[in-house]
């Protein structure tokens, strides 16, 4: 463990606390976006077309950058108070590129109309577009900002543990294979770090050769690039973003669950194995998503249906069993923490299983393009990822006691788990019924049934989003008042000295 001394302490909690207050805030505001959209499908607004793309494009795209940059942040101050000494300047450096690029591709959406989608799918950012191409530059521009200031925070962290718990194949949990026994126990927080960030340097340097290609193309209109090639990137990028994110926020359930539970929660041969299998996986699932490309190598196909199979059960797996193993007899105060995480996990489970259904070929064929792929993402990043990142927010805030005590957040919380599902319910029900995914509206569908489903479905979704906004209302009362009591109490620390 790294000891850290007083005001060491005090800039990484600062830095935390900057990092959660930034994702609080944009958060709802990156769901008002997606209310909006629904609010247009169930026809009780107006959008247009091209405000709609406008802001499915900021509300994905945005969405994935501050929850992959939040959880990275969270890792980033476990690692920093317990693991390996990191420089609080380089956090602060990551942070203001994330805030730069973020404002960037605000810019470039609401102002430039940038619509292209989070997927940017080649040459749709070229061809036919209402918006200007400095308009897509800008998005590009943006996008490689953060790349920067995520592959320089990963480089930084994982560097620094490899030194510390002497070299990379150490972090990955080799030596747990090696006769003689392990002489130093690796955290798992520390190997899951080192499994969910490195292939997403891998990722995030296929994305940024894509975004420069698009750049080049701008500047050159004449160059043309093969539209399959493009979508493997992009897919590869955007797949493994989302991926990591959630394994992020497993590495600190691992670490700070035992906390709550009173029992060890340690790396071994299975924990090693399973998470040494889902850093291969990583890197091949992404195929899945590329079923309707029928030029794709037919291998590639077969490859993404069997990897995508394999990779929902080592992490996933043993992962959860750990989770309820943690839990099972362990007479637990259910306070906001282990409620978040236990959430969490139920909705990473929940959208995973329907994510493998998705990843079926003969099932693909039917709802791939249909609202059944958002249900399966939102479930395990709104009722997955979320929770888990208020259950590290809840943490840093509250001490135990005020934990116990703290009804407003549960009450929150459960309120927040209820109306997530049932507004993700109408993605799932939306896919069974045929409605089709990425429609501004549903209006020109010449099926009548098909029309008036989706339109219904989506309004019955904004009620549940409205109840959302409740939910969030009440969990970031129990959150901001301990937020200002901790600050309060730092201003008067001098004065009480």
């Amino acid at each position: 463990m790294t000891e850290l001394s007083p005001a060491e302490k005090k800039k990484e909690r600062k830095l935390i606390v900057i990092w959660s207050v930034t994702f609080l805030v944009l958060f709802p505001f990156l769901v008002v976006l997606g209310y909006m959209m629904r609010l247009n499908q169930a026809e009780r607004i107006h959008l247009g077309m091209d405000t709609f793309y406008t802001l499915l494009t900021l509300h994905g795209l945005g969405m994935a950058g501050i929850l992959f940059s939040i959880s990275f942040a969270a890792l980033w101050y476990l690692i920093a108070t317990r693991y390996a000494r990191l420089k609080t300047g380089i956090g602060y450096f990551v942070y203001a590129l994330i805030v730069i690029g973020f404002s960037l591709l605000a810019f470039a959406t609401l102002v430039g109309k940038f619509g292209a989608g989070w997927y940017v799918l080649y040459p749709l950012p070229f061809k036919g577009t209402f918006w200007a191409p400095w308009a897509t530059g800008l998005a590009c521009a943006s996008l490689l900002t953060m790349g920067v200031a995520w592959l320089v925070g990963i480089i930084h962290v994982v560097s620094n543990l490899a030194r510390e718990y002497g070299g990379f194949t150490n972090l990955l949990g080799w030596q747990y294979f090696k006769k003689g026994g392990v002489k130093r126990e690796l955290p798992p927080v520390v190997m899951i770090t080192t499994i969910s960030t490195v292939p997403g340097v891998i990722a995030f340097l296929t994305g940024a050769v894509m975004l420069v290609m698009y750049v080049l193309q701008i500047f050159e209109p004449t160059l043309n690039y093969d539209p399959l090639l493009m979508k493997n990137m992009v897919m590869f990028f955007g797949h493994t973003l989302v991926n990591i994110t959630l394994y992020c926020c497993t590495g600190w359930v691992y670490c700070l669950l035992p906390e709550f539970t009173g029992r060890p929660w340690k790396s071994d041969k299975i924990v090693v194995l399973s998470w040494n299998a889902t850093f291969i996986f990583i890197l091949f699932a992404y195929f899945h998503h590329l079923y309707m490309d029928f030029a794709q190598p037919v291998a590639l196909q077969y490859a993404g249906q069997f990897i995508s199979y394999l990779s929902a059960v080592p992490a996933t797996a043993v992962t959860l069993f750990g989770l309820l193993a943690q839990l099972y007899h362990s007479k637990i105060k259910w306070s906001a923490v282990p409620l978040s995480f236990l959430a969490g996990g139920a909705g990473w489970a929940i959208g995973g299983f329907a994510a493998v259904v998705d990843s079926t070929i003969a099932v693909n064929t039917v709802l791939h393009n249909t609202t059944w792929v958002p249900a399966h993402f939102h479930t395990y990043m709104l009722m997955g990822v979320v929770f888990f990142i208020f259950g590290f927010i809840f943490y840093i805030s509250h001490t135990k006691e005020e934990l116990d005590k703290d009804i407003l957040g549960r009450v929150g919380l459960w309120i927040f788990a209820i109306s997530g599902h049932s507004f993700i319910a109408t993605f799932y029900r939306g896919g069974l019924r045929s409605i089709p995914r990425r429609y501004s509206d549903y209006s020109g569908i010449p099926i009548e049934h098909v029309h008036q489903t989706g339109m219904f479905l989506a309004f019955m979704a904004v009620i549940f989003i409205t109840i959302i906004f409740v939910a969030l209302v009440i969990i970031y009362t129990a959150l901001f008042k301990k937020f200002a009591k901790r600050r309060h109490a730092l201003v008067m620390e001098p004065a009480a000295a």
